[in-house]
């Protein structure tokens, strides 16, 4: 029986890793499938892993149809087996209603792979429908770090180096462009913390500054 999974983890988790890693397994055994992609940050119609590899993809825009796309592709006698998606925390609510429905009704296996929080720390409504639907929801046993060494939980967004809580959802950056201690700070780019530190918005730019100033940390 096909199913619809979800992968999910925080940033640098390694979850466009495991989309590759999954399509290349798949394909190995002789199945046919398609990758998709939302917003990657090197660009669109692209997957990109930040252990260097990519992938040509299928660019899932706002007015995609997943149920017409693999119907379309079907029709006109190509092969689909399994579907490989990535960044679905993009994806609208519909858009993953009708990946259920390709499972349920194609028999065409769905691997998911997002993060479920934005920097706000809220659900995206992408990630949230496929926690409903989803057959299974697994977290990647890869933990990313916050930079005090525990485990990262959530996902931060700085803009020109301060941390910000409010703003547009959607923002491509990349979690690199604030690990730089040189030079000015990008203009939005993405930090995984733990709980503690994101709560405190206290980034790892900002531990250094109070780490060398003579107040004490502002446990605020």
């Amino acid at each position: 029986m096909a199913e619809l999974t979800f992968w999910t983890g925080t940033m640098d988790a390694g979850k466009s890793t495991l989309a590759l890693q999954t399509n290349h397994n798949h394909a190995a055994r002789g199945r046919r499938g398609r990758i998709f992609t939302s917003q990657d940050r090197t660009g669109t119609a692209r997957i990109s892993s930040r252990l260097g590899l990519t992938h040509d993809a299928l660019e899932v825009t706002a007015d995609f149809d997943f149920w017409r796309y693999v119907v379309d592709a079907l029709t006109q006698g190509a092969r689909i087996d399994y579907l490989v998606c990535d960044e679905a925390q993009f994806y609208s609510p519909a858009q993953i209603d009708a990946l259920a429905k390709i499972v349920d009704e194609l028999q065409i296996d769905v691997f998911c792979f997002g993060i479920l929080t934005d920097f706000r720390t809220r659900l995206f409504p992408g990630a949230a429908r496929l926690v409903e639907l989803a057959d299974r929801t697994e977290v990647l046993q890869v933990e990313a770090l916050c930079w005090c060494g525990k485990r990262a939980t959530h996902n931060a967004r700085t803009e020109d180096g301060v941390m910000v809580t409010e703003g547009e959802v959607v923002v491509v950056g990349d979690v690199e462009d604030q690990a730089s201690p040189q030079g000015p700070p990008a203009e939005v780019a993405y930090e995984v913390l733990c709980r503690q530190h994101h709560r405190r918005t206290l980034t790892a730019a900002r531990a250094r500054a109070v780490s060398m100033a003579a107040d004490p940390l502002p446990f605020g």
